[in-house]
């Protein structure tokens, strides 16, 4: 097992791509912390199918965006398993992938810049401020933030989503660059489209088809790539890199 007995926090892991990492984590030996706003069923239902593949999973509440309450998730962690080695950082605002809401540059109001850094980088900010310590003094750690491939091409302009991934992308290499001093390794992930996600539900199916042609695996990236990436990011097999961003889009941005 890659990951055996390895602790490990995954934001907004109760549906979509955070459930996905949660559950091969878990298949691979982690302890899973599986973290939720609200819908708490779904977040149960995450760690109930966890546990009946054999895993081992508890659902801790805390919203990401408010630094008290993940401080406080930090020390129920420590308290439960005495430790933290992975954090994943895959909470953000809730965002909808419609290309027929889009927001134009004219008229989006600087409120859904401000709600989506928030939720991206103000969430991965305040997880890795109180999980760093732990991981400081462990002498090792695995940060893994979930960012989009739109950073590098924005094939529909979301502007607000990609403003914030770009900079949670530049917070992932900042951290790295004095983190790798402490053995923990900081990098992201940038998924293409996923589907499916709540968010992408809203994604027409013109769209989809648009962006598949464009994919030079034809297919559309579904969570489970992505489970594949970040387990791989949060083993030691992932011994020496850090401050990178891997694009799992089916070669949509290469390089």
């Amino acid at each position: 097992m890659l990951l055996k007995q390895k602790v490990a926090l995954v934001t907004g892991s109760g549906r979509g791509i955070g459930a996905a990492i949660a559950a091969q984590f878990a298949q691979e030996g982690a302890i899973v912390v599986v973290n939720l706003l609200q819908y708490r069923e779904r977040a149960e239902a995450t760690v109930k199918r966890i546990r009946e593949a054999g895993g081992t999973a508890i659902a801790l509440q805390a919203d990401v965006t408010r630094a008290d309450e993940v401080n406080q998730l930090v020390k129920q962690i420590w308290a439960e398993f005495s430790g933290l080695d992975i954090v994943v950082n895959n909470a953000l605002s809730h965002y909808r992938f419609d290309p027929k809401q889009l927001e134009l540059l004219t008229t989006i109001p600087w409120q859904s810049y401000q709600t989506q850094l928030n939720g991206s980088l103000g969430g991965a900010y305040n997880v890795c401020h109180a999980a760093l310590p732990v991981m400081m003094t462990q002498g090792s750690g695995r940060i893994i933030n979930i960012a989009s491939n739109l950073v590098q091409f924005p094939v529909i302009p979301y502007h607000d989503y990609i403003t914030a991934k770009a900079a949670l992308i530049g917070y992932t290499r900042s951290l790295a660059s004095e983190a790798g001093a402490y053995g923990i390794l900081a990098n992201a992930i940038a998924p293409g489209l996923t589907y499916p996600t709540d968010s992408s539900r809203a994604t027409p199916e013109d769209t989809r088809e648009a962006i598949i042609k464009l994919t030079p695996t034809k297919r559309l990236t579904v969570p489970a790539d992505v489970a594949g990436c970040a387990t791989f990011l949060a083993s030691d097999l992932c011994r020496n890199l850090t401050g990178q961003c891997l694009s799992v889009d089916g070669g949509l941005v290469m390089g």
